[in-house]
């Protein structure tokens, strides 16, 4: 038996992984077990934003795990309060309350949403209301998926938590007319990662701002896979200067190693929290909060934020001019463009699959759209090797639909 009939064997069919057995990552590069050695477009969904191995990232993983690993949060550790310290200046926040999934950290955002709608705002008990966006994706949890609008993710997992109203994403008439004086908060995503790098339009956040402001309702922004870098800036809402009074980030905060996540807000909200009311084993432990400061830095010394900026626009313009007459759209910003596929020209898995024939490795959502996220740390030799690859699949595939036109 080979090892990925093993691996089905044993392993819940919750994923559907392309057929290629993987061995070792180095940089931006993944070798399989064949010793065939492809380019990694997709990062981990920004939980590799590091690339792989990242020899800083696996120095401090060495030298803390050798220290101190897990205490769980009944003591204090060294390297907690140095961390948060440097994710809330970045931020522009003032606390923060470490886990270790993105989904753990929506599901805090969601507590502390509740807990000041009713302490501070006012709202009757078991009445608060969160209004979230269709569209959305914060994770698999069963209070998350049950506001999803994917039918795939709620199916036989009901009943569902009540207390949140979706409204179409990007649309601003639509959640001003939602907002209730049951309304403790708005959980977005500043752009719309699974599905498909949809981007809002222009002054969408600035007009939540001042929805929240007027309405007193606080706006939590989802920048679990936008934010550290990956659209060109720390995080997406800084393209419209907007300051939310929630933010929930993950995975490069991992540093490709360790799952590391956190919620951060005010004082006044963090302030509800007290002992007991929330927590978790491992998170805050002092590997992780060792792990996370050095992403920080990484990210900060290797100016990796500028670099996404750059040569996420090099690779969009590449991408746009090399799917013309295929592509319906190519959206996104710094390195996370979604290209969508004209369904008449083909399938995107298809597509994602001969990719992988040519060496470089992404992944297709909601059927047409292909997504383009390599590592932050990725050169522009690097880029241009996998987009050369990509314009000659593309190519191909531009020439087939043309021929079958005629």
């Amino acid at each position: 038996m080979d090892a990925i009939s093993r691996e089905r064997e044993v392993c819940a069919a919750n994923y559907a992984p392309l057929p290629i057995m993987l061995s070792h990552g180095e940089g931006v590069w993944l070798t399989d077990t064949s010793g065939v050695k492809r380019l990694d477009m997709m990062s981990g969904y920004s939980a590799v934003s590091l690339g792989h191995g990242h020899p800083r990232i696996l120095k401090v993983l060495n030298e803390q795990a050798r220290k101190l690993a897990v205490t769980s949060r009944a003591f204090h550790s060294e390297p907690l309060g140095p961390f948060l310290a440097k994710l809330c200046a970045i931020a522009g926040q003032e606390m923060a309350l470490p886990m270790n999934t993105g989904a753990e950290a929506v599901e805090t955002a969601i507590k502390a949403a509740r807990r000041w709608g009713y302490r501070v705002k006012g709202i009757a008990p078991g009445k608060a209301e969160i209004i979230v966006a269709a569209g959305n994706f914060h994770g698999r949890t069963t209070t998350i998926v049950g506001f999803s609008s994917d039918e795939s993710y709620r199916d036989g997992f009901g009943p569902f938590t009540p207390g949140f109203v979706s409204v179409p994403f990007g649309d601003a008439a639509a959640l001003e007319a939602a907002i209730t004086p049951h309304t403790a908060a708005i959980l977005i995503e500043p752009i719309q990662g699974e599905a498909g790098i949809v981007m809002p339009p222009a002054g969408y956040l600035t007009r939540l701002r001042e929805l929240c402001d007027e309405r007193n309702v606080l706006l939590i922004l989802d920048e679990i896979q936008s934010g550290l870098g990956r659209t060109g800036r720390w995080f997406a809402h800084q393209h419209e200067g907007v300051r939310p009074d929630g933010l929930i980030v993950g995975k490069a905060l991992g540093g490709g190693v360790y799952p590391v996540s956190a919620f951060l807000a005010s004082r006044a909200v963090m302030g509800l929290f007290e002992p007991g009311s929330h927590g978790s084993t491992f998170g805050g432990n002092a590997l992780a909060a060792a792990i996370g400061l050095e992403a920080l830095t990484v990210i900060e010394e290797e100016r990796l934020v500028q670099r996404s900026a750059e040569h996420g626009a090099h690779m969009k313009q590449r991408l746009a001019a090399m799917t013309q007459g295929i592509a319906r759209d190519v959206r996104g910003a710094g390195l996370w463009i979604g290209v969508d596929i004209d369904p008449e020209a083909g399938s995107a898995k298809t597509i994602v699959k001969a990719l992988a024939g040519a060496g470089v490795l992404t992944k297709e959502t909601h059927d047409t759209v292909i997504r383009f996220a390599p590592p932050l740390t990725i050169s522009r030799q690097e880029l241009d090797w996998g987009l050369d690859r990509c314009e000659a699949v593309f190519g191909s595939l531009a020439r087939h639909t043309g021929a079958a036109a005629a």
